[in-house]
């Protein structure tokens, strides 16, 4: 993809990136494709080794979602942002509640997945709680308030439907979806997931198309920038930058709201930067810068 194609997207960062070369890994030829990106089912996931079906309290599948601790001034201060960690550690405890189907507007999907592992055993569950609190920490910082969808605070969950609903009822400024791929070896690089146009049932995107798109954008800069990792090799063809309609976290999300794939935990390469606790750090910090830049508005570097 041209130079000036990927600084009109929004990627600048990309651009230094592919300016200094970049770390030299090998990478496959970008594909339009967007086979192997997240999925609501858990076709191409791995769960934790280990546990069986269990029957959570009713007390703990009500749990309110983790809220922030009272924000303090800064330039964010106002501003609600919604971080949605993937999956739940103990999901895998739980596969006859989370295979149960959930309505997301264009059909029913499971209520959520297992997530997926490094061939180490390191699970995407763990690295997505691990950058959420570090996003937290950092936004909180900034001014903002911060809910988090799940803190394994809950035995399994929640639905990709209530994580939507969370964000909506916060009235969040800003909702970012945190995951690791589970793709095929060689496939490398993050990619954030926007929103495509859907109406259909409870699922209604048109209004949060453009605004999500902007937040995308520019955590793929940041991203980019602060990380030094490429947008992925295998899906976006270069961009990093991917739209789907089949999520429900998506569809049935009211206000701005994208997920991000931080990389492929199946890779060697990408796995020892996922499991690697200051490039998560870095990670944090990057999709953080974005959603700051969105927030503070049009004519915000990116």
């Amino acid at each position: 993809m041209a130079l000036a194609a990927l600084v009109s997207g929004g990627l600048l960062g990309w651009a230094v990136y592919a300016a200094v070369g970049g770390p030299g890994d090998g990478g496959t030829s970008p594909s339009a494709s967007a086979s192997g990106t997240a999925s609501e089912t858990a076709s191409s996931r791995t769960p934790p080794p280990g546990g069986g079906d269990t029957k959570p309290s009713a007390s703990a599948t009500t749990r309110s979602p983790s809220a922030s601790a009272p924000a303090a001034s800064g330039p964010l201060e106002g501003k609600v942002v919604v971080i949605d960690p993937g999956h739940n550690p103990t999901n895998f405890q739980h596969t006859t509640e989370i295979n149960r189907q959930v309505d997301i507007g264009t059909n029913s999907k499971a209520c959520d997945t297992t997530g997926t592992t490094t061939n180490d055993g390191y699970a995407e569950a763990k690295f997505t709680l691990d950058v959420a609190h570090r996003m937290r920490t950092l936004l909180e910082e900034q001014g903002a308030t911060v809910e988090l969808t799940q803190d394994a605070d809950r035995p399994f969950g929640p639905c990709v439907d209530e994580r939507a609903r969370i964000g909506n009822e916060a009235k969040a400024d800003a909702v970012v979806s945190i995951h690791a791929d589970g793709s095929g070896t060689g496939n490398r690089g993050f990619h954030v997931i926007l929103p495509g146009a859907v109406n259909a049932g409870a699922a209604d995107t048109r209004a949060i198309v453009g605004p999500s798109r902007d937040l995308g954008e520019r955590i793929a800069g940041s991203f980019v920038r602060v990380t030094g990792s490429a947008p992925s090799n295998y899906a976006g063809a270069g961009s990093g930058l991917v739209t789907r309609k089949d999520l429900g976290g998506l569809n049935l999300s009211t206000v701005p709201k994208v997920f991000i794939e931080c990389g492929n935990m199946r890779d060697s390469k990408d796995a020892a930067l996922l499991t690697s606790g200051a490039w998560r750090q870095k990670a944090a910090q990057g999709i953080s810068d974005g959603i700051v830049s969105f927030l503070r508005g049009p004519g915000t570097p990116q």
